[in-house]
């Protein structure tokens, strides 16, 4: 019994073997993070575009794993298409740039000419959910759209003060970000800072805008409580530092006080028009 019942395993063993097809060698590839392997079967001609088991792109699956030299050649495969999504909507792009992955985002924008603006959250959305300054810079020297808008208009500012990061917020304002933009729910810059317990933000919002207002010699808008309810672009967004940390690379902060890191410097970048109201 013990030697039929040895011989019909190893039946089944060789038959799963011999179903094993190279779409399904490439996902495994992808899987373990095996770029010697994935170069070889995309070279082959298998199709790069393929989803993982779960539905993911592979592209979008190695980066949000960080998997840099898998993503690599699988981006420098032929016909990839750079737009295709998971199921929560996010692109090669998006995913590189909420990882902080800036030789990525260089290298779709640069060598593939993947476009930077989309319909919706966006990947400089995801750069300033993260506080990754570098990458945030960078798309916005691209043309990217600082004041793009979710589908519930909610802005990169938004989401960059909503985390906490001090630095990104001032980096966009400096850009030229508008802080006096509301999403669906009514809630500004400064709603989503105090919603957040993100209060020294909040203060420097709060101190930057009456500035302007004197400047433009507008009376300065009162304090509001901020509004219930905010959302995120990710399922499940990393935790926001404290917000008196400076991200990695951006000790402008530190020591700084905030009224200092909000101050205008008069700063403006001009957005795409057509591009409003997504």
């Amino acid at each position: 019994m013990k030697k039929i019942a040895l011989t019909v395993g190893l039946t089944m063993a060789l038959s799963g073997v011999a179903l094993a097809t190279p779409q399904d060698d490439l996902r495994a590839a992808v899987e373990y993070n095996r770029p010697v392997l994935v170069q070889k079967y995309v070279a082959q001609g298998v199709d790069p575009n393929l989803n993982t088991r779960e539905g993911t792109p592979l592209l979008v699956d190695a980066l949000k794993d960080k998997n840099i030299e898998v993503a690599e050649a699988l981006i420098r495969a032929k016909n990839l298409d750079f737009e295709r999504t998971n199921a929560a909507g996010e692109n090669a792009l998006m995913m590189a740039a909420y990882q902080g992955l800036l030789p990525m985002v260089k290298l779709m924008v640069e060598t593939y000419e993947v476009e930077v603006n989309k319909t919706g959250w966006t990947a400089l959305h995801y750069a300033a959910t993260n506080g990754h300054d570098d990458v945030v810079k960078y798309l916005l020297d691209h043309a990217a759209y600082i004041d793009a808008e979710s589908p519930n208009a909610t802005t990169p500012l938004m989401m960059a003060a909503m985390n906490g990061h001090i630095t990104t917020v001032k980096l966009l304002l400096d850009e030229g970000a508008d802080m006096n933009l509301r999403n669906q729910q009514k809630m500004d810059v400064i709603d989503f800072a105090k919603r957040y317990h993100q209060d020294e933000i909040a203060a420097g919002l709060e101190s930057r805008r009456r500035k302007l207002a004197a400047q433009s010699g507008q009376p300065a808008p009162a304090a509001k409580p901020a509004a219930p309810e905010a959302p995120t672009p990710m399922a499940a967004p990393k935790p926001a530092p404290q917000p008196a940390a400076a991200p990695s690379g951006n000790r402008d902060a530190i020591g700084t006080p905030t009224d200092a890191l909000f101050n205008s410097n008069g700063s403006s970048r001009v957005a795409p028009g057509e591009l409003r109201g997504n």
